[in-house]
């Protein structure tokens, strides 16, 4: 398998590259050349299921056993042997639950793997890097766990300061080890991974200090995403749902890595009829689907913050492919937004891409708190703000006859304050999270300016 950029200009590469690389060279994001179809038999055990569907994308840079045993150990992290186990909500209805890996949230699904599978690809080319990413609240927290122990990668998380939680912030800011540092960063998320992108762009600080990435912009993310989608389907299956009309998924969605992944898995072939996008009050994504114009807003801190976002990044690697992968049409559009704060597709765009596949829904903080504890009284599950709006987001557009999913993105204890003003009751810290505001703060506030942000990289980079 081999991966080209959204922007057309940077050079081909193959799977170990393009992971190492993260951003391509011209400011794009990689994407597989082709998509290849799922595997045939699909392994209700969770890791063989993942280095089943992840093989394709890898092809022979991996071996079969390396793979199966990256896979192995990046699960047996989770509490639930089932990795992903899908819950019922009601009549139709169910909820994956994504948070049962160390930082209870979905991006330990991807991240652990990703954490082994650096150290495994850096080993055998006796490399080092320094992953460099953004976080809205779970990637920093979920990247820092799973490379904390690896021995070639030092990490610097930047997030924005005041509009994480305070169980977000301090699983990033209590890890006390070498090779990880937090930035606490004056501005919003969509400036954090702003400063992220410059310095991708700044091809001397780049290639000197070995910058990787490790947020959703790397594409080995997006594809250990893929794989929940399918056992999703398997276990709809086995609770004795047809899937004869297809399964719906109703996604919480930031930075539209979530849900492009879902995407993905219906190019793979995955029976999968509607794919709803889900927003808070910042809902340029819901405003696109209905209008096909992007076009921003200001950021407004909300209780779902990892999805407090008005530049979705992974929206560019679908975009790339409704314009037939014209990366230089890509690169305008996207230039075009960066100038203006808007680009529009075309009608036959929208219609045969979008319009099939995809739903969307907003929810502001009211409609959040009234379904937080909606969902608490009708079934006794608390869930997080962020769920929250995924299951508005089914319920709007639930069919007959089509299972819907919705996708469980975070435990409650990550939000509690939000939780507890719904139910009345505040969510409990898993056991081997109950000391976490005990644990000593370890962080660096830094001005929302690249020099002094590539200060403090090269600070811990060491290279």
């Amino acid at each position: 398998m081999r991966y080209v950029s959204t922007r057309g200009s940077a050079p081909i590469l193959g799977f170990a590259d393009t992971v190492l690389a993260g951003l391509a060279t011209d400011g794009g994001l990689y994407i597989p050349e082709t998509w290849p179809p799922a595997p045939e038999h699909i392994s209700a055990d969770y890791p063989t299921l993942a280095a089943g569907v992840m093989a394709p994308y890898i092809g022979e840079e991996v071996s079969t056993t390396d793979l199966a045993n990256l896979c192995s150990g990046a699960y047996s992290t989770f509490r639930d042997p089932r990795v992903t186990p899908l819950v019922p909500l009601e009549q139709g209805h169910w909820m994956l639950e994504l948070f049962h890996g160390p930082t209870l949230a979905f991006k330990d699904v991807a991240l652990q793997f990703l954490g082994k599978l650096f150290d495994h690809l850096l080993e055998e080319r006796d490399e080092r890097i320094t992953i460099v990413g953004a976080t809205s609240g779970d990637t920093g927290s979920a990247a820092i766990d799973g490379v904390k122990n690896c021995s070639r990668v030092k990490i610097v998380i930047l997030y924005p300061h005041g509009r994480v939680s305070d169980v977000q912030r301090r699983q990033m800011t209590t890890i006390n080890s070498p090779n990880v540092k937090t930035l606490a960063v004056d501005g919003t998320f969509d400036d954090c991974q702003d400063l992220v992108k410059a310095m991708f762009n700044h091809a001397e600080f780049r290639d000197r200090h070995r910058l990787s990435a490790v947020n959703s912009i790397n594409w080995a993310r997006i594809m250990a995403q893929v794989v929940y989608y399918f056992s999703a389907i398997q276990q709809v299956a086995a609770n004795g749902e047809s899937i004869n009309n297809g399964v719906s998924f109703s996604v919480p969605t930031g930075n539209f890595g979530n849900v492009l992944s879902g995407w993905i898995a219906r190019q793979m072939g995955a029976p999968i009829r509607n794919l709803v996008v889900g927003s808070n009050a910042n809902d340029i994504l819901t405003r696109f689907f209905e209008t096909q114009e992007m076009r921003a807003r200001d950021v407004v801190p909300t209780l779902s913050p990892s999805m407090d976002i008005q530049v979705s990044s992974n929206f560019e690697r679908l975009l790339f492919e409704m314009n037939g992968r014209d990366g230089g049409l890509t690169t305008e559009q996207l230039q075009r937004f960066r100038t203006v704060g808007a680009f529009a597709v075309e009608a036959d765009q929208y219609a045969k891409w979008l319009a099939p596949v995809f739903r969307a829904a907003r929810c502001d903080d009211e409609q959040t708190t009234a379904m937080i504890r909606d969902v608490f009284e009708s079934t006794g599950q608390m869930i997080d703000p962020h769920t929250a709006v995924g299951v508005l987001g089914g319920r709007t557009f639930q069919e007959d006859g089509v299972p819907m999913v919705t996708l469980a993105t975070a435990h409650a204890a990550k939000f509690p304050d939000a939780v507890e003003r719904a139910t009345g009751k505040r969510p409990e810290l898993p056991a081997h999270m109950a000391d976490l505001f005990d644990r000593p703060e370890w962080v660096t506030r830094v001005d929302n300016d690249l020099a002094a942000v590539e200060a403090e990289v090269a600070s811990v980079s060491g290279l």
